[in-house]
């Protein structure tokens, strides 16, 4: 009689059990706009598309579908350059699909990043239609633009992400994080006691496995538990303390990439996170570029304040080629921002096109430094010594790449030149909307 009822409930459990059980759902909003499986295509952009010296990528895109890891194997298996670096954007899926796939990357070495592969042989919006996705499955190389505005690498995406070697999260991009949800196929009336049990027990498994996956690829056990405390139907947007810390992206400086604003004066701009020396904290800066007027190309900057820092704050800005010629000064406060504006010669702005990087420095003088200054009464020798010991510089480089194409496009929405550039209101710190439906 007992071998009877055990061999029942053995069969029941059986008859819960299914393909993808560790599947994680998700919403219509997430899956908006994106293929319903996972997408691999080989890209080329112009000089500098995905970074300095860089204008080839491998785009990963769409939902993780059940067959995706062994359709990734067998196209990676024919990319011999392992160094090319991989864009993901994808609302999730599968999550035990993910793992192997992430696991593939980790045994490639491979470099991750977040963004949005842009077709050019299909037009505005139909970049997940049947022609495009056609095109993007014909194999051979397909002509983009990489954007990492507004991309995303949420739910399940993120362990795919996590395999990767070196990984990149651009201020403008999100990697989102929040607790799967199991599904089950239920065969029969099983008793619900039965059905709890079963779901316990998954759950942990599930659990189990995702943490054992973190550790494995070297991440904070940090990001397990916030996991565990975000609700499926939500999600959390990794901040970039929670990057740096998790170990996930560990850089000191993240930028974007130079973009494209139309507004009604349209602009070109580029943010960079910058951690501060202080603490685990990081502040975000915009720059600005500005239709020309007058033969010259309005400059501004804007950075959150440091808190933690006192004193009068200076920032100075040079290029590669006119390391002499320097725009700068002493930024005003607004609100919770410094803001710096003025204007570029054409011949600097011409040799800031022409240099690999900005280099940018950042000085803070104490505020007794003057009046220990008064009160000393050194020599002028000895007072730049002192102004030496009581200022804090820092200092460092971002990007030109794509400076001149963006410039390119501005200078094409830029309205005739008798009409003054702005001086430009606080900057717009990008804040990635991640459950809404993501831009085409």
């Amino acid at each position: 009689m007992f071998a009877r009822i055990l061999l029942r409930v053995v069969l029941l459990l059986a008859s819960l059990t299914f393909p993808g059980a560790l599947h994680a759902e998700q919403t219509a909003a997430e899956k908006a706009g994106f293929a319903p499986s996972l997408t691999i295509y080989l890209a080329r952009g112009a000089p500098g598309a995905c970074g300095p010296g860089c204008d080839r990528w491998i785009a990963i895109e769409g939902e993780i579908d059940a067959n995706a890891a062994p359709r990734i194997r067998r196209f990676l298996a024919g990319v011999k350059d392992t160094q090319r670096p991989i864009y993901l954007h994808s609302p999730g899926g599968n999550v035990e699909q993910s793992y192997v796939i992430g696991r593939l990357l980790r045994s490639r070495k491979a470099v991750a990043r977040v963004g949005q592969t842009i077709a050019s042989a299909c037009a505005a919006g139909t970049q997940v239609n049947a022609a495009c996705l056609k095109a993007k499955n014909a194999g051979g190389e397909i002509e983009a633009e990489l954007v990492t505005y507004h991309a995303m690498c949420n739910s399940a995406c993120t362990y795919v992400f996590l395999g990767a070697t070196s990984r990149e999260v651009a201020p403008d991009a999100a990697l989102a994080v929040h607790n799967s949800r199991l599904v089950f196929a239920i065969h029969g009336h099983p008793p619900e006691a039965l059905v709890a049990e079963f779901r316990r027990r998954q759950t942990a498994s599930a659990d189990h496995q995702r943490a054992a996956y973190i550790a494995a690829m070297g991440i904070g056990r940090e990001l397990d538990d916030l996991i565990r405390t975000v609700k499926f139907e939500n999600l959390h947007v990794l901040t970039r303390a929670e990057l740096d810390r998790f170990g996930i992206d560990t850089r000191p400086v993240a930028e974007t990439m130079w973009r494209l604003n139309k507004a009604t004066r349209p602009y070109i701009s580029k943010f960079a996170t910058l951690r501060n020396e202080i603490g685990p904290s990081f502040r975000t800066m915009e720059w600005r570029l500005y239709c020309d007027n007058k033969n010259r190309v309005p400059l501004m900057f804007a950075a959150e304040i440091d808190e933690t820092a006192s004193g009068q704050y200076t920032i100075m800005m040079t290029a590669d080629a006119a390391p002499t010629e320097e725009a700068g000064g002493r930024p005003v406060r607004s609100g919770k921002y410094e803001m710096w504006s003025g204007s570029l010669d054409f011949g600097t702005f011409r040799a800031m096109m022409a240099s690999r990087s900005l280099h940018v420095r950042e000085t803070t003088q104490k505020p007794d430094q003057t009046a220990d200054a008064a009160k000393a009464d050194v020599a002028k020798a000895d007072l730049a010594k002192a102004d030496l010991a009581k200022t804090d510089v820092a200092k460092f480089d971002i990007e030109t790449t794509g400076l001149s194409s963006a410039w390119t496009q501005l200078s094409e929405s830029c309205p005739p030149p008798a009409t003054s550039a702005p001086r430009g209101p606080s900057p717009a710190i990008p804040q990635p909307k991640v459950d809404a439906t993501p831009a085409p």
